[in-house]
């Protein structure tokens, strides 16, 4: 009977704990996020088709054998099945499509090397890119010898592509984030990142993108929690830090 009771504290605490950091979304995003006159953002359309694009954060597991759009399988565990759900069943009434084709690893130049297929030939109205982790995590390995002006550079000639041959599409420009001293985090990423960020919110500028500010929004979220509730590794986001991004990524819509 102790031992039951004992079980019980615990999950009663563990449930209590994470009501308190669900109730404190909307106060990370009102930290975080640009006020709403000020953001910009897009209008759907009936019969619209959204993709999301990226690394693994997007990949998120997701069965990248099957081609097809608006499920679990084809969607993975991240914050792109999660807003796939939101849209889903926000605008029931418009018959969105949507799609993730990020692939776990991929850096700007990987996308560019697989976007005919996995961005054009889709013909999205709506593209959203989260790209630029790996790009530097990789360098820090050992295997990659690339740098921000490389960054740059790619993603300005992917976009320059992507909007000639979709020149209405809406674009999404989404931060590379990374959460410090959790695990892969450490000293070495700084003051490098940094302008890997900067290169992202310069781009979606040059582009009228709607630009979603992830680290800002990590920096507000571990400010209510501990840093490993919202990330396993520094990059890579625990289902709360996934909704969290899907929170914030849906701001490009209201």
């Amino acid at each position: 009977m102790k031992e039951n009771t004992n079980s019980r504290r615990s999950f009663l605490k563990k449930a209590a704990a994470g009501t308190v950091a669900m109730v404190s979304m909307p106060g990370i995003l009102a930290a975080a996020m640009p006020p709403a006159k000020k953001m910009k953002t897009i209008r759907l359309l009936k019969d619209q088709t959204i993709l999301l694009q990226g690394d693994s954060i997007t990949d998120a597991g997701r069965n990248k054998e099957d081609t097809g759009y608006n499920t679990a399988r084809n969607l993975g565990s991240g914050y792109a099945m999660l807003a796939g759900a939101t849209m889903l069943n926000k605008y029931e009434a418009l018959n969105l499509k949507i799609y993730n084709k990020g692939i776990s690893g991929n850096k700007v130049f990987q996308l560019a090397e697989r976007w005919d297929a996995d961005c054009l030939a889709l013909k999205p109205d709506v593209l959203s890119i989260l790209i630029g982790v790996n790009d530097i995590w990789h360098k820090l390995n050992g295997n990659y010898d690339g740098t921000c002006e490389i960054y740059r550079r790619d993603y300005i000639a992917l976009l320059e592509r992507t909007m000639q041959a979709l020149p209405r599409v809406k674009l999404i420009i989404c931060e590379p984030f990374a959460v410090p001293g959790v695990k892969a985090v450490d000293d070495r990423w700084y003051p490098e990142f940094y302008e890997y960020q900067k290169a992202a919110r310069e781009i979606a500028d040059r582009f009228k993108a709607v630009f979603i500010p992830f680290q800002k929004v990590f920096d507000e979220a571990v400010k209510r929690a501990p840093a490993s509730y919202w990330t396993g590794d520094g990059v890579h986001p625990t289902l709360a830090g996934a909704q969290l991004m899907n929170k914030a990524w849906m701001k490009a819509f209201e």
